[in-house]
């Protein structure tokens, strides 16, 4: 099995051209394998490879990543469908078929179903990017006013108002970080809680991720830099550090009136911005901790296996009407429709969970980067990481 996992990593990370693959640290075992077994190891890395699409960035999904996305369902409905009609032809099993009529109707109302899934789908997604957008302009104003307000207080240190107000924007940073972390453990409802081998197909799409942007599970580093260690030390303390941040912020910031740093209506001025990084907080923990409602979501997934499973069985019936070779023309249309409404319940499924840490997730750690950037430069550092640039058309 270790044989397996070296060859995965081997198979897999070396197509991005952004990742060198390393060596494990185990020994690899002396004994042969199979060749079969490695060639289905072989297949399955190179349907898992780059199907962690966070955010799309090209103007157009390639059909790569739409075969990434759906591959094996397609599989799955050529496989039926074919059957339909080898059993239809060979063997005259025309007592099996269906008139259109009724499979038709059901597939009405399973377009009016999944369209509303899509579309609360869609709202919490969109909610969720514009949450975001939110935080950015927010922490750009809060830094700028931190670093503005100034009474001219020749009783305080000059060095040490700079440090308390250079701690206080380096501690938002840290919030930053810390609150995406938060977001992106996993709920029961998740893609990634999923029992057996889809959840370990996710599971799997998470970690390549992980590997192509190196970047994307190192907040433990970036708490360590921008907070004490005090501060870092009490990380596991709370089971919400995030909120204890903030209530940090608050202490200092009403420290720096009682020093007579800034005046009170300056404490008014920043307590607010502090209480909107509190609404964001919780309009994104609202998301992240209230699933779709699985009523509707159940609904659509159940009724969309009921019509892909009759879809064949009403199609080669009206095919035939055409003679023999109709019968063989109803496979593509079959494969092609049912197809269609997969996607569809696809895209909604995974779009509904934003924060989930795999396809279509808000780029939540391009966005930090973005203003850990601007909080830097008017910190007056000039020591600046790098902006995360999307890779492969992906973003995260």
């Amino acid at each position: 099995m270790q044989f397996f996992h070296y060859i995965y990593l081997r198979l897999s990370f070396s197509t991005l051209d952004y990742y060198k693959p390393r060596k494990p640290d185990y020994p690899l075992p002396d004994r042969h394998y199979k060749t079969k077994h490695i060639i289905v190891w072989y297949l399955f890395c190179l349907y898992t490879q780059n199907t962690s699409i966070f955010m799309i960035t090209t103007k157009y999904v390639n059909y790569k990543q739409v075969l990434n996305l759906a591959g094996i369902h397609l599989i799955l409905i050529s496989i039926w469908c074919t059957l339909i009609a080898v059993f239809f032809y060979f063997f005259n099993w025309h007592w099996m078929t269906i008139p259109w009529v009724p499979v038709a109707l059901i597939g009405t109302a399973e377009a009016f179903l999944v369209g509303f899934k899509n579309n609360q789908a869609y709202d919490r997604l969109w909610e969720a990017r514009k949450i975001w957008g939110g935080i950015v302009n927010s922490s750009r104003s809060f830094a700028s006013m931190v670093y503005a307000f100034d009474t001219k207080n020749e009783g305080i240190g000059v060095f040490d108002l700079e440090d308390r107000k250079k701690r206080i924007v380096f501690r938002h940073i840290a919030w930053l970080y810390t609150f995406r972390e938060q977001l992106l453990v996993p709920t029961e409802w998740e893609h990634i809680s999923t029992d057996k081998k889809f959840g370990n197909i996710n599971l799997r799409r998470n970690r390549l991720i992980k590997a192509g942007f190196p970047d994307y599970g190192r907040a433990p580093i970036f708490l360590h830099k921008y907070l004490s260690e005090e501060e870092y030390d009490l990380k596991n303390d709370y089971k919400n550090f995030a909120t204890y941040l903030t209530a940090q912020q608050a202490k200092d910031i009403n420290e720096l009136k009682n020093m007579g740093a800034i005046t009170e209506f300056n404490q008014t001025q920043l307590q607010n911005a502090l209480n909107e990084f509190y609404n964001f907080q919780g309009q994104a923990e609202r998301i992240k901790k209230f699933p779709s409602p699985r009523q509707f979501a159940s609904t659509a997934f159940v009724f969309n296996i009921l019509f892909i499973m009759l879809l064949p069985l009403g199609l080669v019936n009206e095919f035939a009407k055409l003679g023999d070779w109709g019968i063989w023309t109803s496979i593509p249309f079959c494969i092609i429709i049912g197809w269609i409404y997969i996607i569809m319940e696809l895209v909604g499924d995974y779009s509904e969970n934003p924060f989930a840490g795999l396809m279509f997730d808000v780029p939540m750690l391009s966005i930090c980067r973005t203003i850990e950037i601007d909080l830097l430069q008017m910190s007056g550092e000039t020591d600046l990481p790098d902006p995360i640039s999307s890779k492969n058309g992906v973003l995260v």
